[in-house]
């Protein structure tokens, strides 16, 4: 219990505010629980209070800095559909990424709504709601599941692991020579501008 409460604090603390470190409190609260089963009364709280924690200095510090941080972290086409899900959906824009694992991504709802100004106290309250939601469902889940979940880990995990790092591996390196050809394709389109100019003096 004292080592427990702190360090799923602080690893949720961090991964919701300026690190990433994706899935891991969800691994240790399915892990934990599979294996102490009473632990699913208050196991998945810890890690739902250093979430929220984590969120609210994001938030903060998105709420001084303004549009000027957001637009260097993120995308301008994805801060405006945010922004545009906030308008239509209100908290719900916020409380289903909360709930949601990854690939889902959440920082930037986070983020956003420090910088609309949303209202601290409805923030806190749906990200503790949604947080917990989701740790206390992933506790319930492997005390039911949870020897078959380990059991399919040890039998299939490596396969799974060598599998999901040849598809990350993949991307990237599809990402890198699109990325590349974009970049000749703009210095090509740059360099015949720039001829046609002199050729027009």
């Amino acid at each position: 219990m004292y080592v427990a409460a702190p360090s799923m604090m602080l690893i949720g603390a961090l991964d919701s505010s300026l690190l990433s470190l994706p899935e891991i409190n969800d691994y240790l609260v399915v892990m934990r629980c599979a294996t102490d089963h009473k632990a699913v009364f208050y196991f998945p709280l810890f890690a739902a209070i250093g979430s929220v924690v984590g969120c609210l200095l994001l938030y903060s510090i998105l709420r001084r800095g303004g549009q000027a941080i957001l637009r260097r972290r993120f995308r301008r086409d994805h801060i405006e559909r945010v922004e545009r899900a906030y308008a239509r959906f209100g908290f719900l824009a916020l409380a289903v990424p909360a709930i949601l694992p990854p690939p889902m991504p959440f920082k930037i709802f986070v983020a956003t709504a420090g910088t609309l100004e949303y209202p601290r106290w409805r923030f806190v309250l749906t990200v503790v709601i949604a947080r917990s939601v989701r740790y206390y469902v992933e506790g319930i889940l492997a005390v039911f599941y949870g020897a078959q979940v380990m059991q399919f880990i040890k039998d299939y995990g490596l396969a799974l692991l060598a599998s999901v790092l040849f598809v990350c591996l993949t991307g990237l390196t599809i990402y890198f020579v699109r990325h590349r050809n974009d970049q000749g394709i703009e210095t090509a389109t740059n360099d015949a501008s720039s001829g046609d100019v002199r050729n027009g003096d």
